[in-house]
């Protein structure tokens, strides 16, 4: 895993594990495009990498994407920004065990 791979991972967890403070709407805008382009970027790398990893990045983009945004509730949001943090860590973890493993 690239040093830029684990940082936009980490900035993610910390920004999504933010949205269950309460803040202002313009926090969660700010989080919806950052997320979507660290997505973006993770899909790009684990696009011939690891199907899975590519498909879970690239789904959560156009889930996140400010553009078209999907009204889900705070409540809802909140548990999809718990599991995001969570899968990203996971991913952070199996990353590691894969370079130790090679």
């Amino acid at each position: 895993m690239s040093k830029l791979q684990l940082t936009i991972k980490v900035i993610l967890i910390i920004l999504f594990l933010g949205c269950l403070l309460n803040w202002e709407y313009g926090y969660y805008q700010l989080v919806r495009f950052l997320g979507m382009v660290g997505f973006g970027v993770l899909a790009y790398y684990h696009y011939k990498i690891n199907q899975i990893w590519f498909l879970i990045w690239l789904s959560s983009a156009v889930l996140i994407n400010p553009i078209f945004k999907i009204a889900l509730g705070r409540e809802l949001w909140n548990l999809i920004d718990i599991i995001w943090a969570i899968l990203l860590l996971i991913s952070i973890f199996t990353d590691k065990q894969k370079e130790l493993k090679t």
